[in-house]
């Protein structure tokens, strides 16, 4: 049963979904829940990942200031930056009409803009390389996999 809408030329379907809040709440909490647990796993790669780069020799010394980051300094950074690419996603998801699409265009950019600043920094070739790595590694992990949780529609993984 279609009907046309005079003033406003939308087609009406006449179907009911119910209450729209109930699945787009439950949407939003399993974005944020993979999310979180995407961070997680994003925080481990990537120290573990530094570990391994000092461990061969690269040594992470800023040369403004000569200090060393730590590898619980990689772990906070990427924790903080990963939680902003919830947030990100969440929002899309709530305001946006093409979510994926704009979710994607956002990090990738900002994936790029964030390797900027290793090139910038003065360190020596090892260490800008590394930090370049170490800038990937967790957009390897959070992109899909947020990705992917905005493309699930809602009861998808009950199939």
């Amino acid at each position: 049963m279609t009907s046309t809408n005079d003033l406003t030329g939308t087609n009406d379907t006449g179907a009911v979904a119910g209450p729209a809040s109930a699945p787009a709440t439950h949407r939003l909490r399993r974005l944020v829940g993979t999310g979180f647990i995407a961070t997680l796993a994003a925080m481990a790669v990537t120290t573990l990942a530094a570990a391994l780069a000092e461990a061969v020799g690269v040594g992470f010394e800023v040369p403004e200031g000569g200090e060393t980051i730590p590898l619980s300094g990689f772990a906070v950074v990427t924790g903080f930056f990963s939680a902003v690419g919830i947030v990100v996603a969440v929002a899309l998801l709530r305001w946006s009409a093409r979510p994926t699409h704009r979710f994607v265009w956002t990090a990738v950019s900002l994936t790029a803009i964030s390797l900027v600043p290793p090139l910038l920094s003065g360190a020596d070739t090892a260490t800008v390389t590394a930090l370049l790595g170490l800038h990937l590694v967790p957009a390897a992990v959070m992109i899909p996999t947020l990705t992917r949780s905005l493309r699930t529609p809602l009861g998808a993984e009950q199939g």
